[in-house]
């Protein structure tokens, strides 16, 4: 799909970005392994999390969704209630789903096999074969380089003390799947604490996790988790488009509502507050666990700045954007520590590279990063999402900034995680 921008006057209005990618995986996951029944309202629409319904209902777990999938009834299968799928599992483009489900089946008494698109299936999955398969699992790689489809025979699992060589939250949920259903307690520690959703809502469902500083242990399950209804919170990372078109429109006002506010997923809001946005945090409160708050947003004058070490991982995905950002700002700004965007839905170095550049953007590639000469404007221009989410919105918001018309090709890319990306862009954009 062809999209074409032209940047408005000024940009207005309120924005409620759909429901957390990252909670909405993880509480249809738990939910389905779960005792009783739930509900889990703002359920995020896009392709990534609507692949791991489909996967869990080919499974065997019972989900009716309503209101375009926004609201779903989970009846919970228990500990031992999945059932052995009749074909493979089709994880899409959604590397969540395929690595927390391959922890998950590890321990299943049945084997399976998942498997996803060609983006997906050429992502490494060695990072969790090789510490699922010395807690006893055996899952064997079909594919290039350790990548899907991945045949995945269930064993039973024995606990093991293991340093994760990154921060990945997606590696990391998927081994503490694997330990609740070992047969001992497992320990796992990362070089930097990554996003904390999988811990908090086991907790809330009564797993037994310690989180001592960089480690958690976890502790195999007794008793089936409890249910859980949820709200899912706005998702920060859709949020941090509409926070990036603020601060650099010249003439924008927008209040963001109803934001998941993790600590360990606001580096955008941090680096975007050190750059000098007119940014303000209100209303906070309590959701399903979970942090939540209201955030404005307004024109702004940004400045340079140097995004490495810790809070790499508290904002991996929105670094594409912040490229956006960094490239209107003042001065250079730096980014390093962040090789893992080359394993993402595409080589995100190289392809925010490009892509910018043809707005102008003067972007020096590093092996981990980025080296951004901020400019005085974009020029309208020609690009392309490569077929990347983040980059396609990424490029949307570029082109709400440029000069002239922008046409962005495979625009549709958007679906994977906030299908109504272009709808809320036309809805805040006056002309």
């Amino acid at each position: 799909m062809i999209k074409k921008i032209k940047a408005p006057i000024l940009l207005r209005g309120t924005i409620s970005p759909p429901g957390d990618k990252s909670i909405s995986h993880r509480a249809v996951i738990f939910n389905s392994i779960a005792r009783g029944n739930s509900t889990i309202e703002n359920f995020s629409p896009g392709d990534d999390c609507l692949a791991t319904v489909d996967c869990m209902k080919t499974l065997g777990v019972n989900i009716e969704s309503v209101e375009q999938n926004m609201t779903l009834h989970i009846s919970g299968a228990g500990n031992n209630g999945l059932t052995k799928p009749n074909q493979e599992l089709n994880a899409k483009n959604s590397g969540t789903t395929m690595r927390l489900l391959t922890g998950l089946l590890a321990a299943q008494d049945f084997s399976s096999t998942i498997t996803g698109d060609a983006s997906l299936c050429s992502r490494p999955m060695d990072r969790i074969i090789k510490p699922l398969n010395l807690m006893g699992a055996e899952i064997i790689s079909q594919g290039a380089g350790s990548g899907a489809p991945l045949i995945i025979h269930g064993k039973k699992l024995h606990g093991i003390t293991y340093h994760l060589p990154m921060a990945s939250a997606q590696v990391k949920s998927a081994l503490i799947l694997a330990a609740l259903f070992a047969e001992n307690q497992t320990t796992l520690s990362e070089p930097v604490r990554s996003r904390d959703h999988t811990e908090l809502l086991l907790k809330t469902m009564g797993a037994e996790l310690i989180n001592k500083e960089s480690s958690i242990t976890i502790s195999p399950l007794q008793l089936p988790l409890s249910s859980l209804d949820i709200c899912i919170p706005g998702d920060i990372s859709s949020a941090a488009y509409w926070l990036v078109a603020g601060a650099l429109h010249p003439d924008a006002q927008l209040e963001l509502l109803n934001i998941g506010v993790n600590p360990t997923r606001t580096g955008i809001i941090d680096v975007l507050l050190e750059m000098g946005a007119n940014l303000e945090i209100k209303n906070r409160r309590t959701q399903g666990g979970e942090p939540v708050a209201d955030i404005s947003i307004k024109s702004s004058k940004l400045k340079g700045t140097t995004i490495c070490g810790p809070i790499i991982p508290r904002l991996i995905d929105e670094i594409p954007v912040l490229a956006v950002a960094a490239a209107l700002a003042d001065g250079i700004t730096t980014i390093k520590d962040a090789a893992e965007l080359r394993v993402k839905e595409s080589d995100r170095i190289n392809t925010t590279a490009q892509q910018l550049a043809k707005f102008g953007a003067i972007i020096e590639n590093l092996p981990d990063g980025m080296i951004i000469q901020g400019i005085k404007g974009f020029s309208g221009t020609e690009c392309d999402s490569m077929g990347d989410h983040r980059l396609a919105m990424s490029l949307g918001i570029a082109a709400l900034l440029a000069r002239g018309e922008t046409t962005i090709n495979n625009s549709e890319a958007v679906n994977i995680s906030y299908p109504a990306f272009w709808q809320h862009a036309k809805k805040i954009s006056l002309w």
